[in-house]
């Protein structure tokens, strides 16, 4: 699908192949069903499909959803929509969940090694006992259980004999491990909860540490790519595979998770944003999710290029955001039309035009692609123009609309402004020009020159549209995750969203949700989806025209 750059886990499966270690190379993209997917995880989608398509393997959709407390089918859902729209098919749709007999199963054999006991503990006293990277831990005075008496236990677990919290599984590994991870970790606990997928059939769910090599086992997935953060697991997911006497053996590999400049990654956050009413739900077009992204505007062609250009590598680091606006200003320049929308609308009427009369003028739809064709524009005495191009007292190098002045019309004619007219607070509230009609777009007109040109939209047919622009949602040109002293709603943008009401051409009355366009001197926006069956038309600005971010 496109090009493929070199990283270091492209390389171990180049290897891998070459060396006969695997035939089939098998990956996997395990989301927990507990929210929306978003641009880090769009990463993480790129990688694991983008190899196993390079090298004919297969890509496995599974929801790690051994939580049912946090889960809901609504996240399934836009989980399975979001990786389609990204442009990547799996293999296989699997549940976590699908696997809970045989997890079961592989628990009670830990149990019978002596690998595994039921601890009465309570959550706090576990980790108390755990000791700190410093001091080792100390064993649970349940450690030592015999085999008979952890079977019967975990097995009125399962029956739901106990409350929640009362009891859990831990593995027996050792308690003086350097690695905290090792320390017996808790591999199942009770939860009388109602599951997405299975019902109220269990009440008993493995923890993730342990359901997840388990997973990518039963799978057969050859290459289990994770973040950095699940580095310090890897022995614990080793150690399930081998003592759970699982008879295929993946590898875990991890890589540096993207964070973008004004943007909070964090699930936990994102949903803080939603619930608290900061943004108007997942989709919001300032979010970084990849429903937020769609909504927007942004191309799924322009995310999976800025994903293969940032790369993986072993490190974590942080990216300008305003890297990923290149990718989508590179996309949409040669499949965007172009069309003039007016944001903050001033009337002008131009008083030697004739009443009455509607011409209509020819514009490319896009200069850059010819073939895309030519759109026709009507003109007539009454357009309007942004305010912004206007300037009652200018300063040197204004080259816009002033009395006197004389500028282009983009694609029409020169018009010069003869009189201002204001209300009676002194706001201009229309302007009286007079056009020259020699100076036809078009024509080969070579008189005078003007400096200046600008943008219009004829007024007696324009549609009444809203503008949305976008600023940073997050303030902070780099977010430090951890500086938790100062909470991250401090740095929500109260700027983010500025609604403007104008006119677009009339052409635009039968535009469709997702329909991008450039409007001249704006950017580029999108029809919003959410609002595209009001009684008006909603563009989010997707991108402004220029970036001062440099590849």
């Amino acid at each position: 699908m496109e090009h493929h750059s070199s990283n270091f886990i492209r390389n171990i499966i180049k290897e891998d192949i070459e060396t006969g270690k695997h035939d089939k190379i098998i990956t996997r993209f395990p989301p927990e069903p507990n929210g929306y997917l978003h641009i880090g995880h769009a990463k993480s989608i790129v990688l694991n499909f983008g190899v196993a398509d390079e090298f004919g393997g297969k890509t496995n959709l599974r929801f790690d959803d051994t939580n049912p407390l946090k889960e809901d089918i609504e996240f399934v859902n836009s989980i399975k929509e979001d990786v389609k729209w990204l442009g990547y098919d799996w293999d296989n749709l699997f549940f976590a969940s699908d696997y809970f007999e045989e997890m079961y199963n592989r628990a009670v054999l830990l149990i019978e090694k002596g690998l595994a006991y039921v601890d009465d503990l309570s959550g706090d006293e576990i980790r108390e006992y755990r000791g700190t990277l410093t001091e080792p831990g100390k064993p649970s005075p349940y450690r030592d259980r015999t085999i008979e008496e952890n079977l019967d236990l975990f097995t009125r677990m399962r029956n739901g004999e106990f409350g929640n919290g009362e009891k859990v599984l831990r593995a027996k590994i050792d308690m003086s491990s350097p690695n905290i991870n090792l320390r017996d970790p808790v591999i199942y606990r009770i939860s009388h909860a109602t599951h997405h997928n299975t019902g109220d059939k269990w009440c008993i769910y493995p923890m993730y540490a342990f359901a997840h090599p388990l997973e990518d086992a039963i799978e057969g997935v050859t290459h289990s790519i994770c973040t950095l953060e699940f580095e310090d697991q890897r022995p614990l997911y080793d150690w399930v595979v081998e003592n759970c006497n699982m008879e295929s053996t993946p590898r875990q590999y991890e890589f540096g998770r993207l964070n973008l400049t004004n943007t909070v990654m964090s699930k936990r956050k994102l949903k803080q944003l939603v619930e608290e009413g900061y943004v108007d739900g997942w989709d919001d077009p300032r979010m970084p999710t990849i429903s937020g992204l769609r909504r927007r505007g942004f191309t799924p062609e322009a995310i999976r290029a800025f994903c293969q250009e940032i790369g993986v590598s072993k490190t974590s680091g942080v990216v300008d955001s305003r890297m990923l606006d290149h990718f989508v200003r590179e996309d949409l320049k040669l499949k965007a039309p172009r069309t003039m929308g007016v944001l903050r609308p001033l009337k002008v009427v131009i008083t030697n035009y004739p009443e009455g009369q509607t011409e209509m003028l020819d514009a490319e739809i896009n200069p850059e692609v010819p073939e895309m064709g030519i759109r026709q524009i009507p003109f007539s005495r009454e357009i309007y123009i942004e305010q912004d191009d206007f300037m009652e007292n200018p300063p040197s190098k204004y080259f816009r609309l002033f009395p006197g002045n004389e500028v282009r019309l983009k694609h029409a004619y020169f018009i010069k402004c003869e009189e201002v007219i204001k209300d009676e607070n002194g706001n201009v509230i229309e302007l009286r020009c007079t056009y020259d009609p020699e100076t036809k777009s078009g024509t080969g007109f070579t008189g005078r020159k003007v400096k200046g040109t600008i943008h219009w939209v004829e007024a007696t047919q324009a549609i009444q549209a809203e503008f949305r622009l976008y600023q940073p949602l997050i303030l902070d040109e780099e977010m430090n995750e951890e500086e938790e002293g100062k909470s991250f709603l401090e740095r929500v943008n109260p700027n983010s969203l500025e609604i403007l009401k104008g006119f677009v051409e009339p052409n635009m009355a039968d535009v469709k949700a997702q329909d991008k366009f450039q409007f001249f001197r704006h950017g580029y926006f999108n029809v919003d989806p959410k609002h595209t069956a009001t009684d008006h038309l909603v563009f989010n600005q997707i991108v402004e025209l220029k970036s001062s971010f440099r590849m």
